[in-house]
């Protein structure tokens, strides 16, 4: 029995890594064309590896477009959706798991409901209702359609719902007020699973591509999804200066996953096992 357990253990593992090797392989494959030469890119049989290494795609994707730029407005909108998320997703759940009021169960089921609206068909009514308010070409206008996510509410509702009611009963019996149980207990308790929502909030954020290409059209605006796009050349085929700005607009969310690693990791796993 050890030795077939230690067998499908091997095998499982080698799975894992073939399948992980061919979900990273086309961003593997991104950063070798970035390296290449144009004449590399279209070569055939294509190179898998640049035959040799130039940065000079680099220097056409900073020079030819503002990238600094766009980056600094991705980050912006990200930082400000992500925190709008956080707070509201936080204020909801908590409202929705320890509260007791009219209607509650109909509110929770709109707000679900929410989720199966396909995105693409509010664009027409939301871009009206930002020029309506005269919100184009600003930041806010960016942000608005992002500020609340249904699905973080839910997650957070979930992840509240795993905390015995007898803990909130006892700290309203000690004086302990919802204020206090929200910021002093449940906010520290729930620190992973927070933190998933800002990072996944953050990520979904940063490569938006639709919305922020509609609701600006001032270049100092743009984001940088937006503003790989304009690295296309449209007369020719030149995609080593688009990778360029693939991998430079991934650094922000592999830093990300990186740095917080063991945070996403315990939000996941958070409720998984319970007493």
């Amino acid at each position: 029995m050890t030795a077939k357990r230690d067998k499908w253990g091997v095998f499982m593992q080698l799975l894992c890594l073939l399948l992980a090797f061919f979900m990273l392989f086309p961003i593997l494959y991104a950063c070798s064309v970035s390296l290449m030469e144009q004449k590399a890119v279209l070569a055939s049989p294509p190179h898998f590896l640049p035959p040799e290494v130039t940065f000079e795609n680099y220097v056409t994707a900073f020079t030819r477009t503002t990238l600094p730029r766009y980056m600094v407005n991705s980050f912006v909108v990200a930082v400000i959706c992500s925190v709008s998320r956080v707070l509201v997703a936080c204020m909801s759940a908590f409202a929705f798991s320890f509260m007791e009021f009219k209607g509650k169960k109909i509110l929770f089921f709109l707000t679900l409901s929410t989720m199966m609206i396909p995105p693409d068909v509010l664009i027409v009514a939301n871009f009206t209702t930002i020029s309506q308010m005269k919100l184009v070409n600003t930041y806010m206008g960016i942000c608005s359609v992002y500020l609340v996510s249904a699905a973080n509410i839910f997650m957070l509702r979930q992840h509240f719902l795993g905390f015995s009611k007898s803990l909130k009963e006892a700290a309203a019996i000690d004086g302990c007020g919802n204020l206090r149980f929200f910021f002093r207990i449940l906010m520290p308790t729930s620190r992973p699973v927070v933190t998933t929502v800002f990072l996944s909030s953050f990520v979904n954020v940063w490569n938006q591509y639709v919305w922020p290409m509609l609701v600006t059209n001032k270049n100092e605006l743009r984001t940088i999804q937006v503003g790989i796009t304009m690295l296309k050349d449209r007369e020719s085929a030149v995609f080593g200066p688009v990778m360029a700005g693939v991998v430079v607009a991934l650094i922000p969310t592999v830093l990300l996953f990186v740095v917080f690693q063991k945070q996403i990791v315990a939000g996941m796993m958070s409720g998984a096992v319970k007493e």
